[in-house]
Order: structure tokens, then sequence, then C-alpha cells
């Protein structure tokens, strides 16, 4: 079995293949829109990916030394994520079901990050810390769905990132050489500035933080908030993780999305695991960033349990969390 997968939930368009074999991912294209200032534009970004995808669908199967016949399934992401953006991929996905008579699986963006951790990690039965610019979920799979044990009350912890960054005048582009600007930015910080820190229950905020570490912009050395923001955003995080730990008594922890390729994120995990005796296991960067082999990796689970959709029904979910995909296929 091949599945296709189409991932466009944001500033990515990605087009995976894989098989239900090894080597499994068997390709794994994908053009990022880069704003040229500011943030990103809904109808920038639409745009954008109506124009690269024809592009990166021949580049995918040419790398995986396929043709569009010899594929099987056709998955997309249909949620959640930006209306313009989601809509882009759904059409494409749409018309490739239609013309070559592929059945078509709807698949949850979200769940495709955790899936594509398993996956790539081996991780059995984790405490999943989902990270990335729309997303700060704490979950673990019960019974049938991933349920929710801690999230953010706000923004998601790369949204607030790419927030502050831009309003400081470094981005973008936000990520150089794999590497995030608070990152490269905290580098250069010298001195702990006191900042809000926010945990409520099992959930984080950070929002007021945000707000804070710019007013500190006009008193403070960029560096020296940079450095401060990163510290206390990421040790509100380790908080919700311990209690959520706690509560589960997993023995493993999975980190996936985008965020999860910081290397000061991964060194604070690292001491948190080892303090309570737990496996870390981060999704590796090739994956954790928006992409296509995730979609279609997802995909493939769910087509070999029947979970495809008709036409009719593949509408976007632009706010589908979750915690609402029945996983069928664990």
């Amino acid at each position: 079995m091949k599945v296709l997968g189409i991932e466009s939930t944001a500033h990515t368009l990605g087009v995976g293949v894989v098989a239900d074999h090894s080597p499994y991912v068997l390709s794994n294209v994908k053009d990022t829109f880069v704003p040229r200032e500011g943030g990103m534009r809904p109808g920038e970004v639409s745009h954008h990916h109506a124009e690269v995808a024809p592009k990166i669908v021949k580049e995918s199967l040419r790398e995986a030394r396929l043709t569009i016949k010899e594929i099987d399934y056709i998955a997309v992401s249909i949620g959640p994520g930006l209306g313009p953006a989601l809509r882009v991929g759904a059409t494409l996905a749409r018309a490739l079901s239609l013309k070559y008579r592929k059945p078509l699986v709807g698949v949850n963006h979200g769940v495709a990050h955790i899936e594509i951790g398993y996956f790539s990690t081996g991780a059995q039965d984790p405490l999943v810390v989902y990270l990335s610019g729309g997303n700060t979920v704490i979950t673990s799979l019960v019974e049938g769905r991933f349920r929710t044990f801690g999230e953010t009350l706000d923004i998601a912890l790369g949204n607030m990132f790419d927030t502050f960054v831009r309003e400081a005048g470094l981005a973008p582009p936000y990520i150089i050489n794999g590497r995030h600007m608070i990152d490269i930015c905290a580098e250069e910080g010298e001195n702990f500035i006191d900042l809000p820190y926010v945990v409520k229950g099992q959930d984080v905020s950070y929002s007021g933080i945000l707000t804070a570490a710019l007013k500190a912009l006009k008193s403070h050395r960029r560096g020296d908030v940079c450095f401060s923001l990163r510290e206390v955003a990421f040790d509100v995080l380790l908080e919700a993780v311990e209690r959520a730990l706690a509560l589960t008594k997993k023995k493993e922890i999975l980190v996936v999305g985008g965020v999860a390729a910081s290397a000061s994120l991964k060194e604070k995990l690292n001491s948190l695991a080892d303090s309570w005796g737990v496996e870390l296991k981060v999704v590796p960067p090739y994956y954790a960033g928006d992409n296509g082999a995730m979609i279609a990796y997802t995909g493939l689970q769910m087509a070999k349990h029947g979970a495809i959709m008709n036409i009719e029904e593949s509408h976007i979910r632009p706010r589908w969390r979750v915690d609402e995909v029945d996983i069928v296929w664990r």
C-alpha cells in the first residue's frame, strides 16, 4: 500500500509518499512561505501554496520513483490551520482523488505530528508534548482518543516566540540554519530579567509574558530579554509537563512539533526526564516541522483501518482539536 500525503495547514506546502514496508517514507518534499516582512497573511500563504503545489507533487513522486497511478490513497490535512491555506491542500487532494480514482483520507494535522513522532522514535505509550506555531498541548492516548492533560490558555509557545522576534526586529526569517531566532538572540543574553510565570492548574499562559517581554525591550538589552523570555517560557512548560507526569505516571515523554527542534528545550527536558526516571524521545528535526510525510504516514494507518471519507465530506476544519479524533488504528 502506498499513500501520498498533502500538508498545507500553515506556512508549508508539503507532499510526502509512504509505503507499508521498509523504508516506509519514500519522499518528503516541501516549500515554505517566508513573508518579506511582518507575519503570515492567509491570502499570501494560500497564493504561495497554489503556485508551488504542482511542482511539489511532481518532485515528491519523482523522489519516490512512483507515478500517481501507483498510489493507492490520497491523504490530506483538513485541519486545524489557516482556512485559505487548508483549502488549497483540500482542493488539490480532491482533484487528484477524482481524476485518478483514489480514495481520500482526511487527516488531523496535530495527530499527524504525534504519529510521525511514534514512527521516528519508537515510542510505545508516551506522554506527548506537542509544540508548534499554533499548538501547545500535553496529551496522551487513553481509550481511543488523545486526552488533554494540559494546554495553553491563550497563544501557543511557537506563536509567542514568533511574535516576539518579529516585534523585536529580529524576523523574518524566523528560522536560520534550523535554529529559531529566539535561540540565536538568547546567546547574547548575560542577565536574567523577571518576567511573568503563569501556570494555572495543569495549563499554561503565554500572553502576559509576551507583553512584559516587549515592554522590557525599552529598558533592557535585547539579548537579556530573549534569554529571559526563553528560559521562563520553557520553565512554565516543564512545570505543566511535570504535573502531567505525576498524574499519568507515564515512563516516556515524546516531544513533537516544530518547537521540538530547540536544543535548549531538549536540554531542559533531558534534566526533567532524568529526575523522574523516564525516557525522553524527541522527533528528529527532519520530521519536526510541518511536512507531507507525516500526513501520508497517518493516512496510511487510517486507510488500513478503513478510515476514508467521501469527497462530499472533505470540508476543512480550521479548529479541529487533537482530542476530537477517534484513533481507530491504535
